[in-house]
């Protein structure tokens, strides 16, 4: 539970903290962004089923939480979707941990994190943000936008 409120709370922060940023793009990214926004606070239903996948999934949650900061997307339920997720993930890896210890496997997975290709994978996930931030939603899903 500690460590899914930890975790919780640090992608909270996170998103705020972009949402500083998000004064120092350009106006067309902060477009883009809104029109993003204007369709998942419209489309509620697959918002929030879109929220639980994520919540559940082992999806990088750091550019995501990114994204809803740039994006200024309501963070309260973003927050408790992920903090769900982490509790039930967290409760499996907690329970799985010790049976790694013991094994090849448990060596394995700690490498994964220190690889050079899990690292890549971060950096490529990163621009993928930004790339992401780039598309012109608006034109893409026909959602009028205030300046």
């Amino acid at each position: 539970m500690t460590g899914a409120l930890a975790a919780a709370s640090g992608r909270y922060a996170l998103a705020l903290a972009f949402r500083l940023l998000a004064k120092r793009v350009s106006e067309r990214t902060r477009r883009n962004l809104a029109a993003a926004r204007a369709a998942l606070e419209r489309n509620k239903r697959g918002g929030l089923l879109a929220l639980g996948l994520f919540a559940l999934s082992p999806l990088p949650s750091a550019q995501l939480f990114e994204a809803a900061g740039l994006a200024r997307v309501r963070l309260a339920g973003f927050t408790l979707a992920f903090f769900g997720g982490r509790i039930v993930s967290y409760s499996i890896y907690a329970y799985t941990a010790k049976g790694l210890q013991k094994t090849s496997i448990g060596a394995a997975f700690r490498d994964s994190f220190t690889s050079p290709l899990s690292i890549a994978l971060q950096v490529l996930m990163i621009g993928a943000l930004v790339a992401l931030t780039r598309i012109d939603w608006a034109k893409r899903l026909a959602v009028k936008t205030e300046s």
